[in-house]
Parts: C-alpha cells; structure tokens; sequence
C-alpha cells in the first residue's frame, strides 16, 4: 500500500499544485459555459458530462506527464518521438474527418464513437523536440544559418505535415508561433525575424496575384483566403462574416455585467440564426454575453495566470532544454488563447481554435493537462537555489 500511495505523497508534496488549480479552476468555468451553450439542443445535453471525463482523464495526465522526465526522454528517444508523431499525423491521410471547406482534423475510432485531433496531441512531442533542437544548436549559437536552417526546418516540416494532411491551417498557425515565440526567448537575433517578415510578405503578395489571376487557386484555397479577407475588410458581415458577427453582438449585449446565466439571447435560442459553434469556438462569446465583461475578465485572468506560471518554472527550470519546454506550452497557450479571443472579437479570421480549458473538446482538454503536468514535472526537478546561475536563464 505505501509503494501505491508514495507516489501521491511525492506529487502533493513537490507537484506545482497552484498550476493545477489554476487548470481546474479554468475547466469549472469551461464547464459552466458549456453547460449553458448546450442547453437549447436536446442532443447536446451530454457534451457536459462528457467534458467533465475529458477533464477527469486530463487530471490524470497531468499526475502521469508530472512523473515523466520528459527532457531525459527527448534526449535518449528524439528518433521514436519524431517518427511516432509523424505517424499520427499520417493516419490524417487514409482515416481524417471534418468539415466540407477540406479541413480533415479528426480521426474517428469505431465501435466507441469516439474521434481524437492527431495535431493537438502531437504538440506534446514537438514542443520537446523543437527545445531539444535549440539546446543542441545553443553553443555553437542560436543565430547561425545553420542553427537557424535547422530549428526552422523541423518547424516546417510539422506545419507543411498539418497543412497537407488535414488542411487545418489554424492549426498551421498555432505551430508556427510556437516556434516564433520559443526561438525569441532563445535569443535568435531579430534580423531572422525581420527575414522571415519579408518571406511573409512576398508570399502575401504572390497569394494576392493568384487570388486575382488564377481560378483553379480560388477554387483550392478561395475559401480560407475570404475568411482572412473578411476579418479586414468586413465586406460580407451577413455571409462568410456571420459568425463573428454574431459573435461580436453577443459580446457586446452582456456590457459590464452580462445578461445572466442562462438568459443570454442568442446563447439560449434555439433559432438558425443564432450564435453558431457556441460551446467550441465561440465560447468566449457565451461568456460575454452571459457574464459579461467581469465574466471575460476572470477567465482572461485565469489563463493569464496559468501562461505566466508556465514562463516562471521555465524561467527557473535546471537546464537551458526544460526552459525551452516550459516556454513552448506556454506559448502554446498563448497563441491559442490570443487567436480564440481575436476571432471572437471579429479582428482575426475564423481558423477554428477552441479557448484552452474552456471551450469544449476532448483531445485538446487532455493534450492541456498533460503538457501542464510536465511543466509541473520541471518545478519539482528544480535545482537547488545556490547551483542555480541567473545568468544563465
């Protein structure tokens, strides 16, 4: 029995437990949101529960993933990390599900009626591997063509991979600043950044001359390019706009204090023309709308709180690749919350990001617990203050 309960006894005495309730804490508000955004559908009414196992089996990730060295497993298994999450990504080609715009995100596992996103649970192996990547190439300096060619290289590789395989290009994004964000705190020199603007330029521009000169583009690519299109320039708010639309008058309609749980308008109605995706992408929206900006504020609050807990223990982890780690789940929640808020708030296009612990979705609820358990691992594994270099970090 003490073998059994030892491990307990070590994850409360040395496991980061305010992250953890930062974690359930953001999951019962997810869960008060979704229970209100499924309401008015009959065939809804079990997302709640449901979200609440999902949360279940996270909190048993984070104990699990809190107990796993994950830079001594990265070091020793790069190769099996980097083929298996290929692998996952390529059941994409042959079992991928989703919506009829050509997003292929899901795959489906018959006889349990359960499906799973390969590209969320993947970000558990690239973030470790792209920090390995970093820390390998730090002495010989981050800066360097070579180093550069190489980070850059495994980060394109994984984004091509989503990007063909199941055409979710928020995904895409999500991946792309993980690398931006954890290669700026490295400390790759800005000039790289500056390159890689004028990359991002010259391919605006020649996606701009495809978008006006070649048919077949738009009939591939029309889609995706109207909804970036339209978050600028608002031209078809009653069209490809309507969510964003609804979602901004949403927002707007619960102003300091909100309408009242259970009695927002569009969150309760059942009509066709009301909040669409309310208890995944939108969520954010059911939350102004009901609690209005208060409500918004404390759930910006607590995942404010758990991103910065996440760059703290990166700050103080024991060695330059836990830093690297840390950092990159943070960033990981960053960008996701950031573009989830700015679809919400019609100043970023739709790309289906759900609100990290928020929004309702299995995959991404386990993928969070278990990529803030290992950060919880790195606390534990802190070394002593008197060997610690501040320098250093």
């Amino acid at each position: 029995m003490s073998r059994l309960t030892e491990p307990v006894r070590a994850f409360f005495k040395k496991g980061d437990l305010l992250l953890l309730a930062l974690c359930l804490a953001a999951s019962c508000c997810g869960l008060v949101l979704i229970y209100s955004a499924t309401r008015y559908d009959t065939a809804l009414h079990v997302y709640p529960m449901r979200q609440a196992a999902f949360t279940a089996l996270g909190v048993a990730a984070y104990f699990i993933f809190h107990f796993i060295d994950v830079e001594l497993v990265v070091q020793r298994s790069w190769k099996i990390l980097l083929i298996c999450s290929f692998l996952l990504l390529l059941s994409l080609w042959k079992f991928g599900i989703g919506e009829n715009t050509g997003n292929k995100s899901w795959v489906y596992i018959p006889g349990i009626s359960v499906s799973f996103q390969p590209a969320e649970i993947v970000k558990l192996a690239f973030i470790p591997l792209l920090a390995w990547v970093m820390d390998r190439q730090r002495e010989r300096g981050l800066s360097r063509p070579s180093s550069g060619f190489r980070i850059a290289g495994l980060a394109a590789a994984y984004c091509a991979a989503i990007g063909v395989l199941s055409g979710d290009f928020g995904m895409v994004l999500v991946y792309l600043f993980i690398f931006l964000i954890m290669a700026f705190m490295a400390g790759v020199k800005l000039r790289w950044f500056l390159l890689l603007g004028v990359l991002a330029g010259v391919a605006f521009c020649v996606v701009a001359v495809l978008s006006v000169t070649s048919e077949s583009f738009m009939d591939n690519f029309g889609y995706i390019i109207n909804r970036f299109t339209e978050a600028y320039t608002r031209s078809d708010p009653q069209g490809i706009g309507w969510q964003q639309t609804r979602s901004v008058l949403a927002i707007g309609s619960g102003k300091l204090t909100g309408q009242g749980y259970l009695q927002g308008i569009q969150t309760q109605s059942a009509t066709e023309g009301s909040l669409p995706a309310r208890h995944t992408d939108e969520i954010f929206a059911v939350c102004g709308e009901e609690f209005g900006l208060v409500g918004c504020l404390v759930v910006l609050a607590l995942l404010a709180a758990i991103i910065l807990r996440c760059f703290y223990i990166g700050r103080r982890a024991r060695s330059f690749l836990s830093s690297y780690i840390a950092i990159g789940f943070g960033a990981m929640l960053l960008i996701q919350t950031a573009i989830n808020v700015a679809v919400c708030l019609y100043i970023f296009p739709v790309v289906g990001l759900t609100l990290p612990f928020i929004s309702y979705g299995g995959s991404s609820v386990v993928t969070l617990y278990a990529a803030t358990g290992i950060v919880s691992g790195m606390k534990m594994r802190f070394l002593p203050s008197w060997l610690q270099d501040r320098k250093d970090l």
